[in-house]
C-alpha cells in the first residue's frame, strides 16, 4: 500500500511544485487595491486593467478593510500570470454574471479571498450563466495552464463555481466520448488548498462546483487538499478530458458531499411516465411505443431518455429517468490514462454516484482509495468503468461504504484488458436491498480478472461476474 500511495503522491507533489514555480519571477511590482468601489482609481477593476498590460507575473494586493461589490464582470485580458492576494475580504455581486473572467487563459493564483454571487437559486428560481471564475484557454495555447486557489471560498453563483475551459464550444462541451469541441495543445494544472465551493450551480442545469474541460492533446492534473465541494447543482467536481491526454487526480482530507441538487426529484418525479423503463425480447416492442421525451416540467433538461434497439429495429430496453449528478466525476476518453487517488475523504449524500470514474479508449484506469467514508449516496458510492483497450486496477483500502442506494462499489471492465481489484480492511453494509450489493465486480471483456478481499467485512455480499475471487 505504501508503495502504491508513494507513486500517486510523487505525481501530485511534482504537479504542485510546477504550480508554485510560476510565482518565482515577478516582472512588475505589486498593484495595491485600496478602494472597495466597483470602478475608478485604486479599485480591483482598475488593477486588473493595469495588470493586463504586463508581460510578466503581476501581483494584485487587496488592501481594503471592507468587502468589494461589483456590478459587472471583472475581466483580466492579459496573457501573463496573475496573482490576486487578499486578506479574507469578500468580492461579491448581486448580479447574475461572471465575477471574474480570465479571458486569455492566463495562469491564475488567488489566495485568502471569498467570491460570492447572489445566491438563492434553484430549479424554481433559475439563473443565467453567472460563474465565480471563468478561465477561457486560448485555442493556440501551449505548455501548462496553472490554476491555484489557497484559502478561498466560492458560493452563490447560478452556474459553475469555477469553469476552466479548453474547449471551443465552452458551455456545450459535453463529457467523455460524447463530448464536443476542440481545444489547444496545452495541459491544465489545478491545485486547491483549503478551498470551499458551496451552493453553486443551482440556477442552471449541469453546472458543477468546479469543472475542467480539456480537449486536444493536453493532460489534466488536479490536486485538492483540505477542501470542500458541497451543495452544487450538478457534480461537486467534474474533470473531463475528451481527446488525447490523460487525467491525474489527487484529493486528500476533503469533502464531496450533498451535490446534484438542481434537478429536484420532488418537483420532477410526477413528470416521469408510468412505465419509465422496460426490457423486451426481439420483436416484442416497437420504438414508436417508447414514451416520448418529457416536456412541460420546470426544466426538461433534467430528464434522460435512453433507448437500445436490436438489429431488427425493435426495442431491447429503454429508460427514462431524472439526470442527477455526482460528488466527484472524472471522464477520460481517447488515448490516455486516468489515475486517481482519494485519501481521508468524505463522500456523502450525493444525488447520484459518490465517486464516478470512467475511461474510454486506449489507456488504463487506476484508482487508489485510503480511508474514504462513503455513505447515503443515492446511487453507487463508487463507480468505475474501463472500456475498450485498457486495464482497470483498484486498491480500496479502509473504505467504508454504507446506506447507499446502489452498490457499495461497482467496478467493470469492458472489451480487451485486465481487471485487478484489491479490497483491504474495508467495510460495506446496507447498500441498496442488501442482496449482493456490497461489491459488484464484472469482467465483460476478454481479459483476466481478479478480486482479492483482505481483512474486510462485506455484510451485503459480493456480485462477481467472470472474476476470480480470492478471500484472505
Amino acid at each position: 500500500m505504501k508503495h502504491a500511495l508513494n507513486g500517486f503522491s510523487t505525481l501530485a507533489l511534482a504537479a504542485a511544485m510546477t504550480a508554485i514555480s510560476t510565482l518565482s519571477a515577478v516582472a512588475d511590482g505589486p498593484i495595491l487595491v485600496t478602494s472597495a468601489e466597483d470602478s475608478g482609481e485604486g479599485t480591483l477593476r482598475a488593477a486588473l486593467e493595469a495588470a493586463s498590460k504586463s508581460d510578466g507575473l503581476t501581483q494584485v494586493l487587496i488592501a481594503t478593510d471592507g468587502d468589494i461589490e461589483i456590478k459587472s464582470t471583472l475581466d483580466y485580458a492579459g496573457t501573463a500570470p496573475l496573482a490576486i492576494l487578499g486578506k479574507g475580504q469578500t468580492v461579491k455581486t448581486s448580479v447574475d454574471t461572471n465575477l471574474l473572467t480570465i479571458s486569455q487563459g492566463a495562469d491564475l493564483t488567488v489566495t485568502e479571498l471569498n467570491l460570492a454571487g447572489p445566491g438563492k437559486f434553484s430549479i424554481e428560481n433559475q439563473g443565467g450563466t453567472g460563474k465565480g471564475i471563468f478561465v477561457d484557454v486560448r485555442d493556440d495555447q501551449t505548455g501548462t495552464v496553472t490554476f491555484i486557489l489557497d484559502d478561498v471560498e466560492i458560493s452563490g453563483f447560478a452556474d459553475y463555481g469555477v469553469l476552466i475551459s479548453d474547449c471551443d464550444v465552452v458551455d456545450n462541451c459535453g463529457a467523455g466520448r460524447g463530448g464536443k469541441g476542440n481545444g489547444s495543445p496545452a495541459s491544465i494544472l489545478v491545485r486547491l488548498n483549503d478551498v470551499k465551493i458551496d451552493d453553486v450551480g443551482n440556477g442552471h442545469f449541469d453546472a458543477d462546483g468546479l469543472r475542467v474541460d480539456e480537449r486536444g492533446p493536453g493532460d489534466i492534473f488536479f490536486y485538492a487538499k483540505d477542501s470542500e465541494f458541497t451543495n452544487a447543482g450538478a457534480d461537486g467536481i467534474e474533470l473531463d478530458e475528451g481527446q488525447e491526454g490523460g487525467v491525474f487526480a489527487t484529493a486528500v482530507d476533503s469533502r464531496f458531499d450533498d451535490n446534484g441538487n438542481y434537478c429536484d426529484g420532488k418537483l420532477l418525479e410526477s413528470f416521469l411516465p408510468k412505465e419509465a423503463e422496460g426490457e423486451f425480447e426481439d420483436g416484442e416492442f416497437k420504438e414508436a411505443d417508447v414514451p416520448a421525451k418529457v416536456t412541460g416540467s420546470a426544466d426538461d433538461s433534467c430528464f434522460e431518455r435512453e433507448v437500445e434497439l436490436y438489429e431488427s429495429g425493435s426495442v431491447k430496453e429503454y429508460e427514462i429517468s431524472i439526470d442527477y449528478d455526482d460528488g466527484f466525476d472524472i471522464d477520460e476518453a481517447g488515448p490516455g490514462d486516468l489515475w486517481a487517488l482519494v485519501v481521508d475523504t468524505s463522500v456523502k449524500g450525493n444525488h447520484d454516484e459518490g465517486l464516478d470514474f470512467g475511461e474510454e479508449g486506449a489507456g488504463d484506469l487506476k484508482l487508489g482509495i485510503w480511508n474514504v467514508d462513503a455513505k447515503d449516496n443515492t446511487d453507487d458510492a463508487l463507480k468505475m468503468v474501463e472500456s475498450e483497450d485498457g486495464d482497470l486496477s483498484a486498491l480500496l483500502a479502509k473504505l467504508t461504504s454504507k446506506n447507499n442506494g446502489g452498490y457499495g462499489a461497482a467496478l467493470k471492465q469492458i472489451d480487451e484488458g485486465t481487471l485487478n481489484v484489491t479490497v483491504d480492511q474495508s467495510r460495506t453494509a446496507d447498500n441498496d436491498d442488501g442482496d449482493e450489493t456490497g461489491l459488484k465486480v464484472e469482467q465483460a471483456g476478454t481479459g483476466e480478472a481478479t478480486l482479492r478481499i483482505i481483512a474486510s467485512e462485506i455484510k451485503d455480499g459480493i456480485k462477481a461476474k467472470n472474476v476470480n475471487v480470492i478471500e484472505e
